[in-house]
């Protein structure tokens, strides 16, 4: 993954499979319809469907819309360009070619910049049957056109435009191309895209109190301890007034002594032993943490972080080793608040990455281990000082029982000493375990608190962060056609050919392995790496070239070539898997099948509420699968005869609109 920072991190996704980096689904609302949405509202769904590359959904929702009586000539402009995005004039059914005829006689929208525009892209459905020299007016009348209306019909009409027309538009489709392919930051704000939408801040919440049995015997220790001291101290008072009065004031004085130096002794010794085991619990001992579970890839994203969150001085090894016990406590705390089913570690890289970042800065502050349970040696030492003169004064209160009293009264003293020593042992041992508990809760509930404030603020920190540099679906998919009409530009550069020289081109889409991939809900996946593959048909044969992009930068890799003949495609198959994907099956007669993997498998990454037949058809649409499909496999079984039957020159013309 990529952080915003120089620095990648590759971390394959959970329930991911082999190949894929991570994969994540945007809930965003923006294709969301409600059932009862007026038809200007699924209208403009319509459109952002059509702008952000998915046509199919585009044509049902403004198909929809003019049903429902919301009908303009901008409305019915769009549902043009729906209608013949991403497809050929061959891929249009009887029923869509009547339903564009009769659109192109419409005569009653009133005049204006919408209706120029109908006209014109009615007028170029015209000219595909029309000799090139007649084309210059319809040119001059698209070029009139607002920029938004001449790049959506040059751009949807894409397979539809051939021959001299198309040449006539290229050199300024490529200029457009040119100087959008990097607009917005793409090589800055790609990354976001792909990076999961984060899960919300959680810390762990105070222990439940452990007090309750401790709380339930300290009355009666106490109070027995009250009864036995008293008779001692009655027995002294008797024997020696005044020595005891002397005694008393001493123990007293030492007594509280001990106990307040006591209390945070024993609090500060027990939390210090806690976080210690917690620290040294053995990695083995969580069946997730073994092989490739939950919590293993916690511990493997906090090694990666701590490894380069390093304070000044600090070499990356050396501050692993320095904060061991601390990553561990941190990967036990990390796989107990979030190990829940389909969780991935991507969604929490945020806060193991702040994690990493506030060890870092407390390190540099001098604050990285908690002081407050380790300094407690002077409270050991005031507490044991303050003890001997306890014992000390208990057994001079027995010398003055035994100088004053009668013998029958010694017996009764040692034992009422006994009973003091057992009963305020057992009776501190109870206090100081309630009252351990008492502020071990209000320490750990600040802590908590603080805990969990500051991580909401580094969440909507990341959060606000990553909606700012994330690219909407428009400008991803601005980005990606830009790619392919260079792409495409190229190929013709490199066999020195025209539109003039095309019978017809299609582009197909795939993943490149290893990729990253990500959508909107309801929307197309799109990759960080593609696999491009233009098929150019000409009057000779097919050229097909092949690369794979990097959507980042649009680096490219490992192009391949090869030109073969009509009657050398001998057969072209689809298999689809639902666990695997789709995969396309190419067979020449002079060489083995290749097999192209279309996409894979999502059915575990939809929502609830998506239908996986629709979300499948709306990638294989975004992929140029149906026309790609359908091209192969009509020259497959008819040759060179389907290029003479689909042949621009032969296809019925439109009238304009009035």
């Amino acid at each position: 993954m990529n952080d915003g920072s120089s620095v990648t991190h590759n971390s394959a996704a959970y329930d991911s499979t082999v190949g894929i980096q991570a994969e994540t689904v945007h809930n965003s609302n923006v294709y969301f319809v409600h059932p009862d949405a007026s038809p200007q509202e699924k209208y403009k769904v319509g459109v952002r469907f059509l702008e952000d590359g998915v046509p199919s959904r585009a044509r049902d929702m403004i198909s929809d819309a003019i049903a429902h009586g919301h009908d303009s000539a901008e409305v019915r402009f769009y549902w043009v360009l729906a209608m013949l995005s991403a497809r050929a004039y061959h891929d249009l059914n009887t029923e869509e070619l009547q339903r564009l005829h009769h659109a192109s006689g419409l005569r009653t929208y009133a005049e204006g910049e919408w209706k120029d525009a109908l006209r014109v892209a009615f007028e170029l459905l015209a000219m595909l049957s029309t000799a090139d020299g007649e084309t210059g007016r319809v040119l001059e009348r698209l070029r009139a056109l607002s920029p938004r209306q001449r790049d959506a019909i040059l751009r949807h009409f894409d397979l539809v435009l051939t021959g001299g027309l198309k040449d006539s538009l290229w050199a300024e489709n490529r200029e457009g191309a040119e100087a959008a392919r990097f607009g917005n930051g793409r090589v800055q704000r790609v990354w976001a895209y792909f990076e999961p939408d984060p899960i919300g801040p959680r810390a762990l919440p105070p222990r439940p109190s452990t007090a309750a049995a401790a709380q339930a015997a300290l009355p009666v220790r106490a109070g027995l301890f009250v009864v036995v001291t008293a008779f001692l101290w009655i027995l002294a008072l008797v024997a020696d007034p005044a020595a005891a009065v002397i005694e008393l004031l001493v123990a007293l004085g030492a007594g509280l002594t001990a106990a307040h130096f006591g209390r945070r002794w024993w609090y500060q010794e027990h939390q210090l032993k806690a976080k210690n085991h917690e620290s040294h619990v053995p990695h083995t001992g969580d069946p997730a943490s073994t092989g490739d579970g939950f919590t293993n890839r916690v511990r493997h994203s906090f090694d990666h972080y701590f490894s380069i969150r390093v304070p000044h001085g600090f070499a990356p090894y050396e501050w692993l080793g320095h904060t061991v016990h601390i990553r561990s406590r941190l990967v036990a705390e990390i796989a107990l608040l979030y190990r829940e089913s389909r969780i991935s570690v991507d969604r929490v890289n945020w806060l193991i990455r702040y994690l990493a970042e506030d060890a870092r800065d407390r390190h540099n502050k001098g604050t990285l281990f908690d002081q407050r349970h380790q300094n407690y040696a002077l409270a050991k030492v005031l507490c044991v000082v303050a003890l001997i003169p306890l014992g000390i004064t208990t057994l001079a209160v027995l010398g003055t029982v035994a100088s004053g009293a009668s013998a029958s009264q010694l017996p009764l003293a040692i034992l009422a000493l006994g009973g003091a020593v057992w009963s305020g042992r057992a009776a501190a041992s109870s206090w100081l375990a309630v009252r351990s508990e008492e502020h071990r809760l209000v320490e750990e509930t600040q802590e908590y608190e603080e805990q969990l404030t500051a991580r909401q603020i580094a969440y909507q920190n990341w959060k606000s962060f990553l909606d700012a540099a994330r690219p909407s679906e428009l400008e991803m998919e601005t980005w990606l056609t830009c790619d392919k009409t260079l792409f495409v530009d190229e190929a013709l550069r490199h066999y020195q050919l025209t539109w003039r020289d095309l019978i017809t081109h299609t582009i197909l889409m795939t993943p490149a392995r290893p990729y990253k991939r990500g959508r909107v809900k309801g929307g197309p996946w799109r990759y960080s790496r593609y696999s491009f593959r233009l098929f150019l048909v000409t009057q000779e044969g097919v050229r097909e070239i092949s690369t794979e992009f990097d959507f980042t930068d649009a680096k490219r890799g490992n192009e391949q070539r090869s030109n073969y003949r009509f009657d050398a495609l001998s057969s072209v198959q689809v298999t689809e898997r639902a666990n695997v994907g789709y995969d396309l099956e190419l067979v020449l007669t002079n060489g083995p099948a290749r097999n192209i993997r279309v996409k894979d498998a999502d059915t575990h990454q939809l929502a609830p509420d998506e239908n996986s037949q629709e979300i499948a058809e709306i990638n294989l649409n975004s992929a140029g699968f149906i026309h790609t499909f359908r091209l192969l496999e009509g020259i497959a079984a008819d040759g060179k005869v389907w290029i003479e039957r689909n042949n621009p020159n032969n296809l019925p013309s439109f009238r304009a609109a009035d």
